[in-house]
This record gives C-alpha cells, sequence and structure tokens, in this order.
C-alpha cells in the first residue's frame, strides 16, 4: 500500500473505532450507481466539521484494491446492498489531501509537481513495465495504464479547495492546479481512465467568469446537495437517537445545532453534536480563531445592505439572495450576496433552496457571528442593541405604551418608504427590534405550530434564564386592534403549547394602522384559570 495510491481502509477504521459513528455508508449506493458513467464526476461541498475527510475515508476503504474491507462494511447500511461485494475492493484508488501535501511539499506553488512526482513513483510500483522515466505527467501516466491493461481508476481529491482558498491571491497557483484538475477530469481521454472521481472541499468548483473550470462534474453543495443532502452532517432522526442514548434534552439539542436545511432534511452539525453527547455541556464548538479569521473580514467589507442582513438574520430574520453570482472562491466578491453565499458555503449561514433565502441557522453559529460583529463595534449594531434593550425591558414590565412606542420608533428609522406599509416590514421591525433577546432566549421561532395554529413570533428563553425571563408569545395584527391579536393568541391556545417549555409567559399583541401609520400593543400575563 502506498500513501497516495491504494492507502487502505485504516484511516476509516478510526472512524469506525471512536466512540459516535453515525452509518453514512448509504452513499456508496449512489456512487456505485455511477461508475463509469457520465454522472461518475462528482463534487460535494461541504463546510468544516461536517465529515469530508471521513467520507472520503470511507470511499477509500471500500473501493481500494490490496485491502479486505467487506468485514469493516458487512454490518452497515451498504452491507446490506444487492450489488455490496460488486465493487468492493476492486480498483486503484488515489486518494489526495490537498490540505496535507501543502507542507511536505514546500509551499502551495509546489503542490501540483509534488503530487504528480509522488503518485507517479507509486504507480510505477504497481505497473513498472508500462510507465517508463520519461512520463512526468500524472493524467498521462493514467491514460498509458489504461490503454497498456484497460485498468479504471477511481480518485479521490479531499479539501480539493485549498489551494483556491488559502492561495486564493496568488493567481499562478490557481490557474496552474485548475489546469492540473482539467488534464486529470475533463475532456475524452479522462474519461476512458476514470472509474469514478469524488472532489470534496468547502468550495463548489470554481467559476472563471460565469461557467465552472469542471463544468463536467456534478456539484452538491450547501445550496443545492440533492442526493446528498441526508449525508452532509447528521439528519433529525439520527440526533433524536443519539440524544436518547446519551440521556441528552433532543429540545435543547434542536436549538443549539439544528437549522441547515438541505432538501427535506433539517440537517445538524456532527462535530457539536458528538462534542455534546460526550461531554454534555452545550456551547459552540467553533474554533474562535478560525471564526473570526474566516468570517470578520467578510462581514466588514463595503457592500450596500450586508451589514442590515447580517443584523436582520441575528434577529431571527431570513433575507433573500441570489446564489450564483458568486465565483466560488474568496477573492472575487461583487457584492452583498456573494458574501452571504460564501457564508453559506463556510457553514456560517443556512438557505432555504425554496424562497432562495439566507438565515442564522442556529444558537451555535448566533454566538459566533455576535461576537464577530461586536468584536468590530459596529455603529449599526450598537444602535439597534441600545434601543432593543430598552424595547425588551418595556416588554418584561409589561409596559404596552413604550413597547409601542419602541416599535413605532425602530419602524420609522428602520423600513425603507417602499417597504414601510406591508406585513412583513413589521415582521422585519418586530424581529430587529427585539435583537437584545439573543442574550437571554434562543433564535426567535416564526410561524410557531401551536394550539389551533401558528403563533407569530415565540421567543423562548434559554435555561440558565428561564427562572427571570418569561417565554414570549407574539402576535402581530395588520389594520387590526392588539386587542384582536390577543384573543387570537389565546382562541387558538398558543400558550397551551408554549406552556410545554415554561409556564411563565408573556402574551404580546402589536398592531398598526396603516392610515395613522401608528402602532399598539397589549401585554398579558398568561394564566391557565
Amino acid at each position: 500500500m502506498g500513501r497516495f495510491v491504494n492507502s487502505g481502509n485504516s484511516a476509516f477504521q478510526v472512524a469506525l473505532n471512536s466512540e459516535i459513528y453515525v452509518d453514512k455508508t448509504g452513499l456508496l449506493a449512489y456512487t456505485n450507481k455511477v461508475m463509469d458513467t457520465t454522472a461518475k464526476f462528482i463534487c460535494n461541498s461541504r463546510p468544516r466539521r461536517f465529515g469530508k475527510s471521513i467520507t472520503a475515508d470511507m470511499l477509500t476503504a471500500y473501493y481500494c484494491k490490496g485491502c479486505s474491507s467487506e468485514e469493516m462494511f458487512s454490518s452497515l447500511e451498504i452491507g446490506q446492498a444487492p450489488d455490496f461485494t460488486k465493487y468492493l475492493n476492486q480498483y486503484d484508488v488515489i486518494h489526495l489531501d490537498i490540505q496535507w501535501c501543502m507542507e511536505p511539499a514546500g509551499g502551495p506553488e509546489n503542490v501540483v509537481s509534488y503530487i504528480t512526482e509522488k503518485t507517479i513513483l507509486e504507480l510505477r510500483n504497481y505497473y513498472p513495465e508500462i510507465l517508463p522515466d520519461s512520463i512526468n505527467s500524472l493524467p498521462e501516466a493514467l491514460s498509458c495504464i489504461n490503454t497498456a491493461t484497460g485498468q479504471k481508476f477511481v480518485v479521490i481529491i479531499d479539501e480539493w479547495d485549498v489551494l483556491i482558498r488559502d492561495a486564493s491571491t496568488d493567481l499562478a497557483v490557481q490557474e496552474e492546479y485548475i489546469n492540473f484538475l482539467r488534464g486529470m477530469f475533463k475532456g475524452s481521454e479522462p474519461t476512458k481512465y476514470i472509474q469514478l472521481a469524488y472532489l470534496t472541499g468547502i468550495l463548489p468548483i470554481k467559476k472563471i467568469k460565469t461557467q465552472s473550470a469542471l463544468n463536467n462534474f456534478a456539484e452538491f453543495t450547501m445550496t443545492d446537495a440533492r442526493i446528498f443532502s441526508r449525508y452532509i452532517g447528521f439528519t433529525e432522526e439520527e440526533v433524536r437517537m443519539l440524544c436518547e442514548k446519551y440521556h441528552r434534552d433532543f429540545s435543547k439539542t434542536k436549538h443549539w445545532y439544528d437549522g441547515y436545511l438541505l432538501e427535506q432534511y433539517q440537517v445538524y452539525n456532527p462535530k457539536a453534536v458528538v462534542e455534546l453527547m460526550i461531554w454534555n455541556k452545550f456551547q459552540s464548538y467553533w474554533s474562535d480563531t478560525g471564526t473570526y479569521e474566516a468570517i470578520v473580514p467578510l462581514i466588514n467589507m463595503d457592500f450596500d445592505g450586508l451589514k442590515t442582513a447580517i443584523i436582520e438574520m441575528l434577529s431571527g430574520n431570513s433575507v433573500e439572495i441570489d446564489p450564483t453570482t458568486f465565483q466560488n472562491d474568496m477573492v472575487n466578491f461583487t457584492c452583498r450576496d456573494d458574501i452571504l453565499t460564501c457564508l453559506i458555503h463556510l457553514g456560517y449561514l443556512g438557505y432555504d433552496q425554496d424562497t432562495h433565502s439566507a438565515f442564522v441557522p442556529n444558537e451555535e453559529i448566533r454566538q459566533e457571528l455576535a461576537k464577530a460583529v461586536k468584536r468590530k463595534k459596529w455603529n449599526e449594531f450598537l444602535t439597534f442593541q441600545q434601543e432593543s434593550s430598552e424595547l425588551l425591558d418595556a416588554t418584561l414590565d409589561m409596559d404596552a405604551d413604550t413597547v409601542a412606542r419602541s416599535i413605532e420608533k425602530i419602524h420609522n428609522e428602520y423600513a425603507s418608504a417602499i417597504q414601510y406599509n406591508n406585513e412583513n416590514s413589521l415582521s422585519s421591525i418586530l424581529s430587529i427590534g427585539y435583537l437584545s433577546t439573543m442574550r437571554y432566549y434562543f433564535k426567535p421561532i416564526r410561524e410557531f405550530p401551536a394550539g389551533r395554529g401558528f403563533a407569530d413570533f415565540v421567543y423562548l428563553p434559554k435555561p440558565e434564564y428561564s427562572r427571570d425571563y418569561p417565554a414570549l408569545v407574539v402576535e402581530l395584527k395588520w389594520n387590526q386592534n392588539a386587542q384582536t391579536a390577543i384573543r387570537q393568541i389565546k382562541n387558538r391556545q398558543y400558550p397551551e403549547t408554549v406552556a410545554n417549555y415554561t409556564d411563565n409567559i408573556l402574551l404580546v399583541g402589536i398592531s398598526y394602522d396603516k392610515k395613522q401609520k401608528t402602532h399598539n400593543c397589549v401585554i398579558e400575563k398568561y394564566s391557565e384559570k
């Protein structure tokens, strides 16, 4: 076995040896299905801590010649597939970790030559009579072996985009690397010698102008995961089972780590969930250094609407974006939407394909973004926080008149003239108005399923504050009075559902008179009697 060619199954065995392993081998059923078809070129991008390397190790262990993996996989999901053994340990697998290669190569400018030299050297051990010393191109070496023997290769590249991300300002390094990938995978000759190609990294494939540099690859991303949706992170069902096994509070786990919406799946951050199960500590498991280095330069770029969008999402709103303009690198940003799309791929935002909107997925990410914003002391953020603190205090004091005046002030200052007179605007103003709740409350739940309908907003206090801070059930009414909102809360039995979380509940009805452009508020303390 070699380092790059047929590296065996030991790396995947480490994952199986771990205290927590969630079976994602069902993905192999898809890769088996597309073997040696036009769909055999796959790029699956996902954020850090979402299992990229484990998936690459799994593919290597399953397809790699020179090792026996039947026992390893037989008890897993793929072991029940009818074609389980058809592809098992049948191929020469080239597995490259670009991140790892940077150090022994002596820097990003040497990575392509290092990979080429070392991989060809290992291939000569397998095919000594076929590869003469004159061959110094990896695509040519694979083509020669295929021509002479008919052998096809499975090529797996982990952290494929590291040279795009970390050497993004060096255009010469980028160009050499992209040309290397094109030589490996694009054209009629690679079609002959590639059985399966799997690239994984954080960013989708680099665009050149508006086209993918490798447009023959099927891409599965955080904005369009398709068949990969349940193999990126942990699904809700998987997390619920782990919570039962480790006696963890599922509801609290959901607030902290859920929220990545991929197709029909609610997806959780696997690293965070594993840490929670083992240590029973609800906290952010992102690296502070990594967070600041990754996002502070991005969120402070001078694009119209960027800071406002971040504040809206921290408040619990979603913002519409167009993810198609992003060039899939860390340099060519042209607008607000490029930054927000990048943050989706980095895992700091979620994305809803149906509404084309970005949002903060969970409490863990909310804390990280809030820390990054506070570190830069945005004037916009500080202003909203001060006004929001006053609004929250008035709400908790049940001072309805002050609440109405505060909402009206924020509405006048924040909403544009075009958007002022609509219900969506009022909802946005309300969530921004209660921005300060993020210290004491979880992210507000929009359209909370409760009783016989959906409450507009529900703010559930974090457990450590639940004795001092009530849950807030907020209903908005457009061109109706605030008392009507309170009646709807009661008639539809919203508080009864919220009472499953806490018996300390405030009912808040807020209305807006379109003609008078005035707000009114009614606040009552909920009683079961």
